[in-house]
């Protein structure tokens, strides 16, 4: 058991070395972030599903601080740390363990301490070249460690919003619905409930609050909500101030007061987000769907037409990718393109690599605004389980 526990450990290693010298000569720097993280930027970012499955702890001096559950983070800290503006251009790779809680009986295929060889690439304007090349590289560099049976999953963020404005939504409707699109159920819940006008649920006394608040004056709303606070002696407990509570009461005073979505523009959604099929006829059947729509969406699709052309250009077989319209990945940080590569045996629930576009990210790392950033990792114990012949 230890020599083939050795072996396997050799192959890991081996198969990792080779994945960063095609990252290298890709142009990418070796970089080795931390893997102990201050906890507070993951736990923003990474969105409800991974939230509860990082391994957080508390040092002697107490500070908050976590096993990094994945590398991209920690690699645009150290970005920031290297460089005063943030956008300034760079690409860097990077080898090693992170860590997720797995239940049990969660299987071979996630472990609570795994291998990622991944790329980020940072301040690159030309949006489609970067993120056809990245993808492009994580395949190159899955298929030189042997890896041939594989597909391409494609989802687009970007073009999600794009939709969601083109059907007219107030913009905090359209803000409620990206935040519920992770979860499907929670999504067609919030559409159904924007139709039917339930899009606040008050009573007695509460609703009278929300009459009383402007949603455009946030000074006037503040004191109104301080004077009810005061009159019916309730006491703020817990991390939520004054003016947080007053923010999302004005958000629901809004909701209120806005009239309920049309149910052809809601159909319209339900039927994009039921788009799933080849990439290349995807986009011509978004664009049918948004034909004539309010606000249109069409920078959005040429942006699809112009990355897949880059993939095909980049050597990609367009006939082995698909785009799924609710594809949308489990880490909440994505903004645009996300993609995942897939072997049979794997499926959906163990992809070999992932990635995508996370332009807001650099922001929540402490950058003074978004930056162009697009990255992915390989999962390198499920690719060498791969080649080895359990995905092939």
């Amino acid at each position: 058991m230890v020599a083939e526990t050795a072996r396997e450990f050799a192959a890991l290693e081996a198969q990792a070395q080779l994945l960063m010298s095609v990252f290298v000569e890709a142009g990418h720097e070796a970089v080795a972030p931390a893997v102990i993280q201050p906890a507070d930027v993951f736990l923003d970012v990474i969105g409800e599903s991974l939230r509860a499955r990082t391994y957080v702890f508390t040092d002697p001096d107490g500070a908050e601080l976590c096993l990094r559950p994945d590398l991209t983070v920690p690699t645009c800290r150290l970005h920031l740390a290297r460089h005063a503006n943030a956008s300034t251009r760079a690409k860097y790779c990077y080898s090693g363990p992170a860590f997720r809680y797995q239940p049990q009986g969660a299987g071979a295929a996630h472990p609570r301490e795994f291998q990622q060889a991944g790329i980020e690439r940072f301040g690159d304007q030309e949006r489609e070249a970067s993120e056809a090349a990245t993808v492009a590289l994580i395949i190159k560099a899955s298929e030189a460690a042997g890896l041939r049976d594989w597909s391409l999953q494609l989802g687009d963020l970007g073009l999600f919003r794009s939709v969601l404005c083109s059907a007219g939504l107030p913009p905090r409707w359209q803000k409620r619905l990206a935040d519920a699109f992770l979860k499907p159920r929670a999504f067609r819940d919030e559409l159904k409930r924007m139709v039917s006008g339930e899009a606040v649920t008050a009573r007695g006394s509460a609703r009278e609050l929300l009459r009383a608040i402007d949603p455009n004056n946030r000074e006037a709303s503040e004191a109104t909500v301080g004077a009810y606070i005061d009159a019916h002696g309730i006491e703020l407990i817990g991390t939520r101030t004054l003016e947080e509570l007053t923010e999302n009461l004005m958000a629901l005073a809004e909701d209120a007061s806005a009239p309920p979505l049309d149910a052809g523009l809601a159909h319209a959604i339900e039927e994009y987000v039921a788009v799933s099929g080849a990439a290349r006829t995807a986009g011509e059947r978004i664009g049918a769907l948004l034909k004539g729509s309010k606000n249109g969406s069409g920078a959005a699709l040429d942006t699809y037409d112009r990355r897949l052309a880059m993939l095909a250009n980049a050597g990609i077989d367009l006939d082995r990718v698909t785009f799924s319209a609710e594809f949308g990945r489990t880490l909440a940080y994505y903004t645009g393109l996300v993609f995942e590569l897939r072997t049979a045996s794997f499926g959906a629930a163990g992809p070999i690599a992932g990635g995508g576009r996370y332009d807001a990210l650099m922001r929540a790392a402490g950058a003074e605004g978004d930056v162009p950033a697009v990255g992915a990792a390989i999962h390198t114990e499920r690719l060498l389980a791969a080649v080895s012949g359990g995905g092939q």
